[in-house]
């Protein structure tokens, strides 16, 4: 099924003294174009989260916003690894000791080491960025399948209408061909009146040219090719639906191929009614190019 270039998702986190929020959007675009808002002394950061965004992404207007607060009052705590290294010493001396004695001494958990005094100091002022960069990529797949499900939710909806306008330009082009196969007697009708007429009021016309002139009119008047092409487009259009892959552009190129049939089908018109199917379809062919401008 097709998607939508319009989406939403947004999200929470935190680790450590921070905290964020998620907020991903995308409109319709010509390409892929992203906007990526992040704080800037999260190195690397924006290049991963562009990097995932161009490889699920085609087309639309993208615009990611990571809003970063950082709880001043929660003091940064580092491991002082001298202190672990000379308890991680005694703990294994008191191990031998213990062995040597046959005494079986309970497993130590890391939990237990942490928690003694000493083992860990307030951290400097001067946050090492690569900890929660890590977190924050890790995190940013789940905000990204959210974001997509939703485009992927706009694109079943769309689908739905196209289908339908698809619906009614199949129908109306059914109309204007069984119109014009009405007017093919009344058109052969007044093509003979003519080439009558202008015979008994041109003295020294060549016949065989006034007849190959007449016979250029009742082809530029013939809406046969039009038809098959309109028919030939509905049912393209109907497959590139179905598709799971992007096709906003093609289905895009195709707006246009029915626009210039529609077009060159109420040029040849020639009568009231089928001149009333034309521009039928002409406005459908324009609420269905309204909505193509959202498709991925």
């Amino acid at each position: 099924m097709i998607r939508s270039m319009t989406g939403f998702a947004s999200g929470k986190g935190a680790f450590g003294p921070h905290s964020w929020t998620w907020e991903l959007r995308s409109v319709n675009g010509k390409g892929l174009d992203m906007r990526v808002r992040a704080p800037d002394w999260l190195t690397g950061l924006e290049v991963a989260l562009r990097g995932q965004l161009s490889k699920a992404l085609s087309r639309g207007s993208v615009t990611l916003s990571l809003r970063l607060n950082r709880d001043e009052s929660a003091p940064d705590l580092v491991l002082n690894e001298v202190a672990m290294g000379a308890a991680l010493e005694a703990l294994a001396k008191t191990q031998q000791m213990a062995e040597a004695r046959d005494i079986m001494l309970a497993p130590s958990r890391a939990s237990d080491l942490i928690a003694l005094k000493g083992m860990l100091d307030a951290g400097s002022d001067v946050d090492d960025p690569a900890p929660l960069v890590g977190h924050l990529i890790a995190e940013f797949p789940g905000l990204l399948t959210e974001f997509i499900a939703m485009r992927e939710t706009e694109g079943q909806s769309l689908s739905q209408i196209l289908n339908g306008q698809l619906e009614t330009v199949a129908e109306l082009t059914e109309q204007a061909a069984n119109l014009a196969e009405q007017r093919k007697d009344k058109v052969a009708e007044t093509l003979r009146e003519n080439l009558t007429r202008v015979m008994d009021n041109a003295q020294g016309a060549d016949p065989d040219r006034v007849a190959q002139e007449l016979a250029l009119i009742a082809v530029k008047a013939d809406i046969t090719e039009e038809i098959d092409r309109l028919k030939a487009h509905v049912l393209a259009a109907r497959d590139l639906l179905e598709q799971d892959v992007a096709v906003g552009r093609k289905l895009d190129f195709l707006m246009q191929e029915f626009n210039r049939e529609a077009n060159t089908l109420c040029s040849k018109a020639q009568s009231a009614d089928l001149t009333s199917v034309g521009l039928e379809l002409k406005a459908v062919i324009d609420q269905m190019r309204e909505q193509v401008q959202n498709v991925e």
